[in-house]
């Protein structure tokens, strides 16, 4: 847990600043110092930093708000408060805090847009960017059953019981404590606990004045700040409520939201062209399966039109193949070639007529007409003569008193 930086900025333009250095829990780490604004630039690294601007300059308070205005909260909190406003709402700045779970009213802080401006110009000048920016009554401890108040200077802070803390001159003293008492006064309390906290001159100068009014409270408690009131502001960092006035357009930039804003475009650009590539590989693949399945049919088509009678197709190209390779081959002469030396065999038989033919698997068939058997061995002897494995399958003698005889012939060494 990072330490902290609680750097508080004078009332007065020019003043010198104060601030306290403290660990992630809220304790204290250096003593109180100040100095000029430039000073505390070199001590933020590694730190957060909170800045505490005058409780006088901004207006805490708790209108009741539509708990269900989502987004348009911050259209509403304007006219909520329109009648507590002596400016202009357009010149003001309003910031919301958290709702307590059981309450029905909702913390506001409005500050002026000319204050925020030159807060924010004058932290920038010395280098210091805040994390998070509160008034300082916000860091005054709260305590369900007693009324706290901080008188500093010329200045009381009270933060009731109830309701959000008010700033009021401490010539007003007496005013201030009487609010304090009853703020959130139901009627059946006759008094509240005060604690007070200030410093060792301002309870001399304003002592008597506390003391009139002791039999109202049951109960005041004065605690003396030596070292100011800064130890007692960092102490409640870790666990107050306050108001973060860094909001809408004073809200501070985080460099890894801006890097990712920078970003966004083109990550959203590429998530775009990604998802047109994808979408266009699965329309394509769509097209390859849908031509597939075309190219399948065609394929069963065209296997049992070229095939008859085989019924399985599975492999039918390479099926197809091996049996066109067969066809062009016949297992090492051609049918061309067999037909080539049939032709060449007629010549030594003259008045043959080769009446039908047919060829698988590398042998081809013949029914040939001659006049007579002789004929038919002619035929054969020259089939044998030019390298071919001839032999009859059978013959008859037809009633013409011709000869039919059927010769298969096939490749030697077939």
């Amino acid at each position: 847990m990072a330490d902290w930086l609680l750097l508080r900025l004078p009332r007065s333009p020019g003043a010198e600043v104060s601030w306290i250095l403290a660990d992630g829990r809220g304790s204290a780490i250096t003593a109180p110092q100040t100095g000029p604004l430039v000073e505390v630039a070199q001590r933020t690294a590694g730190r957060r930093v909170c800045v505490l601007v005058p409780s006088t300059d901004v207006l805490l308070a708790e209108p009741e708000l539509p708990a269900k205005a989502g987004t348009k909260l911050q259209q509403v909190v304007p006219y909520a408060l329109e009648e507590q406003l002596a400016e202009d709402i357009d010149d003001l700045h309003f910031a919301i805090g958290k709702r307590a779970g059981d309450s029905v009213t909702t913390p506001v802080a409005v500050v002026a847009h000319a204050l925020m401006d030159d807060w924010l110009t004058t932290l920038k000048s010395a280098n210091i960017t805040p994390d998070v920016m509160y008034a300082d009554s916000d860091l005054l401890p709260e305590n369900p059953g007693h009324a706290v108040a901080l008188l500093e200077n010329d200045v009381i802070i009270v933060r009731p019981p109830v309701g959000p803390a008010i700033s009021m001159p401490a010539d007003a003293l007496t005013e201030a404590l009487e609010i304090a008492r009853h703020a959130g006064d139901t009627g059946e309390q006759s008094g509240r606990g005060l604690i007070l906290y200030t410093g060792a001159a301002e309870w001399q100068h304003y002592s008597p004045r506390v003391e009139k009014v002791r039999d109202q409270f049951d109960g005041i408690k004065v605690q003396l700040l030596t070292g100011g009131p800064l130890p007692l502001f960092v102490q409640q960092l870790p666990i107050a409520r306050a108001i973060n006035l860094l909001q809408g357009r004073y809200a501070q930039q985080n460099p890894r939201a801006v890097g990712w804003r920078s970003w966004r475009v083109a990550a959203i650009l590429l998530a775009a062209l990604v998802g047109l590539h994808i979408a266009g590989k699965a329309g394509e693949l769509f097209m390859l399966k849908r031509a597939e399945k075309t190219v399948d049919a065609s394929i069963d088509q065209a296997f049992r039109a070229a095939m008859p009678g085989e019924q399985n197709t599975i492999n039918a190209r390479r099926r197809m193949e091996q049996r066109l390779a067969s066809v062009r081959t016949g297992g090492g002469g051609g049918l061309l070639d067999a037909l080539g030396a049939v032709v060449s065999a007629r010549g030594a038989a003259p008045g043959t007529v080769v009446q039908s033919l047919s060829f698988r698997d590398g042998a081809l068939e013949l029914k040939i007409a001659a006049p007579d058997a002789d004929s038919l061995e002619r035929v054969n002897q020259a089939l044998s003569g030019n390298g071919w494995n001839a032999q009859f399958v059978g013959g008859n003698v037809v009633a013409s008193g011709g000869y039919e005889g059927r010769v298969q012939i096939k490749p030697r060494g077939s």
